[in-house]
């Protein structure tokens, strides 16, 4: 059957074949078609009425009604019945056509060039309606709270809903209840209380403050970039719309992130940044006192914190700092709410909530957009909804709309995830005012995300500096006409009566005074204390410059009680039959203490942590079992498929360790897990890749946050990322996990990486990051056959009390005297086994083989002293990775100033390892195992 969401099956002629058919569908649905089925039931909440009278005995019918002679008429007969039912169901396929279509006649832009409609499926007469019926009253039983109106009527108060100032999307919302709230909010709006006087000079005020301060910028700072507002101004009132009306709803925080078009007003209009600070900026000064490390950042990327109080309700506003790659804060903004929920215990998520800002091209063109929405109703990551709000400038810098999407609005995307969405003009403030807090409103009742699309426009080219009229010039003559969404408002309120002639310039003129007066001030303005270390940051303190180690040993009774709850299951639970031997193995090692592999090492350090209090997070694609079936931290039954986390139970009051499978994304999850580090440095959050190399879908969360937010923005991580990695004759897109990328972004002491070769190793590295008291991001390059080997396997004495983390591996090997090492080979991870084996065979005892586990901050104190022992020996550097690749470009330099600083005949390593490649690794097994067959060779040939 032909698709019937259209509207041309709906003639005069087949209305009467459709009021029998739906009668038919109300007795028995599975006497009509399916496709049938499908369109009544979505009429279902309404389309029951249609045929109430006709259906109902004669006795039950509504009552004759007076006839324009005040006689009463005559009951009506068959055919007046039908007709009747007829017209019902026909004004009722109108009214859902409005409810999915009427946003497409929307006034929705304010510059009046986006032509719009008109839509047939929004025009009476495609429904079999005539022009003469337009007063014939029709029956709706109590739809838009009216038993009866005429057609006129109903097209009217469908134009007045759906196709005014604001457009609404929301039919393709399957729950009904979602539905049914939206279409209640907004056909029955007259009931709401009106927008007063005194809130109708708030928002003139608002709207004064965002105004008169971009005019005073460019005033003052005239060509400067500052990527201002203008065009946009009715974002601020929506803003304190959603701010005062969450505060009611009982919203203690909102975390917010934006672009940087307009946020030099958020700063200082909503979050409440001091202007003489922003002033201060533009001078050339820098945003934190000087004895403040840190590059700092341009002041449109900047963030801040503030408490703003609300109707005596104290309010924490946080603004996200963030680069200028567009979306690229959406995922750490979520990731920060969800933390700030944790740390209130507000499982219900009502007490902090995320407000998204966004550009139209950026909207509808960034992957990341869609990656942070499908973060918004999993287990592991939502945050009862986020709030977004898109500046829709109908334009992306110079590219067109047509040109940057397929679809019609930015906001399509959205749909993927069942949001609603609200399009409203921008210059209607009330309008704006009364969509977003619909916005808030829909969060609170159903904890989802929801968009409010605001049409607006850019004053400006994409920056202060930019012409526009180059590749826009109709609509940068029709934007140079066009009055201020203020000027529009405060002639609109005049009119109204609300404020007198000559208020409104009164009111941007008090306002341009302060700013003066603020200017001023600006000149010898000093901060005198930096952003950081303070709420859930208080007590830790900048990275010493020393070793760094910590306290990371465990009692080693603690161990065994541990590690024996690691090995168990409850009673009845039905393990499979490998993961039992795998415990087996697990509990006999820990019995022995000896053979603690890789993965039971890793749940002795969080395990520990837990039970010391430290709130544990780990995410990841495949991570509960682990890539490589390693790991079974969730362990499922074989027959109900129950869940069950061992370290969730090895002893009670301990702090929860969450385990979490993650949608296949890097760049969101990565952003979200970092978020989640910023806002909680007591949790020890880590995210592992599937492979290492699959972290390049997160370079950009890796380059712009993680490696440089704590020089840019003073904002501290101790993310730890786990990168699988080594040669093993898997491809190219599986062997390397581009260590080199790492390391050419370190530098001022930004992050640590490390490759590391033992179990017990990685234990104190995971338990290092929170038992110090700095925080640095962790990049760790793991192990994958080696996983369950002898080789990486430690003992329990090695994480007891007396043990530490080690960035230099001494060989332990018995070699010979020490002036008579021929060579000191000098590794890093994997390549390490491959040596020792070839020197176990070739029983040369002349050739020392050293790890460096800790590449970055590189120790240069700890591989002196050990180097110096070996004065007449050569310096190689041995590395899996061809020689452009891997760490050798950034050791290199640096093992030369560790050996000119003692006296040893070696001036300089040399290389051996793979040549240059474009590729990381071959894909033909053979090729593979004779390259590394020959590095390996290379590396102690005599």
């Amino acid at each position: 059957m032909a698709d019937i969401d259209g509207a041309s099956f709906l003639s005069g002629a087949n209305a009467g074949f459709i009021a029998d058919l739906y009668a038919r569908f109300l007795d028995d649905p599975g006497s009509v078609d399916e496709s049938w089925r499908r369109f009544f039931d979505e009429i279902g909440e309404d389309g029951s009425t249609a045929l109430a009278e006709s259906r109902a005995p004669v006795w039950e019918r509504a009552p004759a009604r007076p006839n324009g002679n005040g006689a009463t008429a005559a009951a009506p007969d068959a055919a007046a019945l039908h007709q009747a039912t007829s017209d019902s169901i026909r004004a009722l396929q109108l009214i859902r056509a409005y409810r999915v279509r009427g946003h497409l006649e929307a006034d929705l832009d304010p510059l009046g060039l986006d032509k719009r409609g008109p839509y047939p499926e929004l025009d009476y007469r495609s429904y079999g309606f005539a022009k003469s019926d337009l007063d014939r009253e029709i029956f709706l039983n109590n739809v838009f709270d009216r038993e009866r109106a005429s057609l006129r009527e109903i097209i009217a108060i469908l134009r007045r809903t759906y196709c005014g100032k604001i457009g609404v999307e929301y039919m393709h919302i399957q729950v009904p209840a979602e539905r049914a709230w939206i279409q209640e909010s907004f056909e029955k709006r007259q009931h709401r209380p009106r927008i007063s006087a005194v809130e109708k000079k708030e928002i003139l005020g608002v709207l004064t403050t965002a105004e008169t301060f971009e005019r005073f910028l460019d005033r003052r700072y005239t060509g400067t970039k500052r990527f201002g507002i203008e065009g946009a101004e009715s974002l601020m009132p929506a803003l304190e719309a959603i701010l005062r009306r969450g505060s009611a709803q009982g919203v203690k925080e909102f975390v917010i992130g934006m672009p940087h078009r307009g946020r030099l007003n958020v700063l200082a209009n909503f979050v409440g940044k001091p202007y003489a600070a922003i002033f201060a900026e533009f001078q050339g000064n820098s945003t934190n006192p000087e004895h403040v490390h840190g590059s700092g950042d341009v002041k449109y990327h900047l963030g801040t914190s503030a408490d703003r109080e609300i109707a005596g309700r104290t309010v924490h506003l946080s603004l996200a700092a963030n680069p200028s790659h567009l979306e690229a804060v959406n995922p750490v903004v979520l990731g920060k709410v969800r933390a700030k929920q944790q740390q209130r215990g507000d499982e219900a998520r009502r007490q902090v909530a995320g407000i998204l800002m966004h550009g139209d091209a950026a909207f509808a063109g960034q992957g990341l957009v869609a990656e942070s929405l499908e973060l918004s109703e999993l287990t592991g990551f939502c945050t009862g909804g986020t709030v977004h709000l898109i500046v829709n400038n109908q334009i992306g810098f110079t590219t067109a709309p047509s040109a940057a999407r397929s679809s019609p609005y930015p906001s399509d995307i959205a749909k993927a995830v069942q949001a609603p969405i609200f399009h409203v003009n921008g210059d209607d403030p009330e309008a704006v005012v009364e969509a977003a807090i619909a916005a808030a409103e829909y969060r609170r009742e159903f904890g989802k995300d929801v968009v409010v699309d605001l049409f607006c426009y850019r004053r400006h080219g994409h920056n202060e500096g930019d012409e526009p009229a180059f590749t826009q010039p109709l609509m940068y003559r029709t934007i140079a006409r066009h009055p201020t969404t203020r000027q529009l408002y405060a002639a609109r309120l005049v009119e109204e009566g609300v404020i007198a002639e000559g208020e409104a310039e009164a009111m941007a003129a008090r306002f341009a005074a302060r700013l003066e007066s603020e200017f001023e001030a600006a000149k010898g303005y000093r901060p005198n204390k930096a952003d950081w270390l303070e709420g859930a940051w208080a007590g830790l303190a900048e990275a010493p410059d020393d070793d760094r180690r910590g306290d990371t040993a465990v009692a080693t009774e603690l161990l065994q009680e541990l590690g024996r709850g690691l090995a168990s299951v409850p009673e009845g639970f039905r393990i499979d039959p490998k993961i039992a031997r795998q415990l087996d193995a697990r509990r006999a090692a820990i019995e022995s203490g000896e053979g603690i592999d890789w993965a039971t090492a890793e749940a002795l350090a969080i395990a520990s942590l837990c039970t010391e209090g430290t709130h544990v997070r780990m995410s990841g694609q495949d991570s509960g079992r682990g890539t490589f079936s390693h790991r079974h931290a969730i362990l499922v039954d074989q027959e109900s498929e129950e869940r069950y986390v061992p370290i969730n139970h090895v002893r009670a009051g301990r702090a929860a360790f969450e385990i979490i499978d993650s949608p296949l994304s890097e760049a969101g999850v990565v952003g979200f897990e970092y978020g989640y580090s910023l806002a909680d440095p007591s949790t020890l959050v880590l995210w592992e890749a599937q492979f290492g190399d699959f972290a390049n879908g997160a370079q950009v969360i890796i380059d712009q946050f993680l490696s440089s937010g704590e020089a840019k923005w003073l904002r501290m991580s101790g993310l730890v990322l786990l990168l699988p990695h080594g040669y093993e004759g898997q491809g190219p897109e599986h062997s390397s996990a581009r260590i080199e990328r790492y390391l050419q972004l370190c530098a001022e002491d930004n992050i640590q990486v490390c490759n590391l070769t033992s179990a017990a190793n990685y234990f104190h590295a995971l338990r290092r990051q929170v038992r110090r008291n700095f925080r640095k991001p962790l990049i760790l390059f793991t192990p994958k056959s080696l996983l369950r080997a002898k080789e990486v396997a430690s003992s329990l004495a090695e994480m007891a009390p007396g043990s530490s983390f080690h960035r230099v591996a001494d060989d332990p090997a018995a070699l010979a005297p020490a002036d008579q090492i021929r060579r000191v080979v000098l590794c890093s991870g994997k390549v390490y086994f491959d040596l020792l084996k070839a020197r176990v065979a070739g029983g040369d005892d002349r050739v020392a083989l050293v790890r460096i586990e800790q590449l970055y901050p590189f120790p240069f104190n700890t591989l002196a002293k050990l180097l110096a022992r070996w004065r007449n020996a050569e310096i190689v550097w041995c590395q899996e990775e061809p020689r452009n690749m891997g760490a050798w470009n950034f050791v290199d330099r640096r093992i030369e100033q560790v050996l000119s600083s003692i006296d040893v005949a070696a001036k300089r390593p040399r290389f051996v390892g793979r040549a240059e490649a474009a590729s990381p690794a071959t894909g033909l097994f053979k090729r593979h195992v004779e390259e590394q067959v020959q590095l390996v060779g290379d590396a102690l040939a005599a």
